[in-house]
């Protein structure tokens, strides 16, 4: 019984960890270690440049609209940064026109059979973006926390 109360104990600091992962953090140092807004969209700028020329992802951006990709990236960062912005979750891709305006995680990347290396690589450029960015490491890990648990719904296959 005492195994089965440890384990129920361990589950459940795991989820609320998860789920204190998935909300923007509620002080803007993350944010203002990034640069605010202008830092925010280098590193996005830089970031959408790397995926797109990367050999191991940059076939899965082929049908994308990467300005609107970078636009909501950059809203993305902002919010879970800290920052003042607010993640719309508004996207399109010229393979779904039509389907609607406002699509969640799971739904914009369930028909794009990502992998997990597939993901790691886009994460790696994450890194490197802000690598060139000069952005902390503290503070790059601290995006990538609250990033990392997207990858149970962007991850397909």
């Amino acid at each position: 019984m005492k195994k089965f109360i440890k384990l129920v104990s361990c589950s459940l600091l795991l989820a609320s960890s998860l789920a204190m992962a998935q909300t923007p953090y509620t002080e803007d140092s993350t944010y203002q270690g990034l640069g605010g807004k202008e830092g925010i969209k280098k590193i996005t700028d830089t970031f959408v440049t790397l995926i797109t020329t990367d050999p191991r992802i940059k076939d899965s951006f082929t049908d994308f609209d990467m300005k609107q990709l970078n636009v909501r990236l950059q809203e993305q960062f902002c919010e879970f940064a800290g920052g003042p912005c607010k993640y719309t979750g508004k996207y399109h891709d010229k393979a779904m026109e039509g389907v609607g305006p406002v699509r969640d995680m799971k739904t914009v990347h369930q028909d794009l059979q990502i992998t997990n290396a597939m993901f790691n690589a886009l994460a790696e450029d994450l890194q490197i973006a802000m690598e060139q960015h000069n952005v902390p490491s503290s503070v790059a890990l601290k995006l990538i926390a609250k990033l990392a648990p997207m990858q149970r719904d962007i991850v397909t296959k």
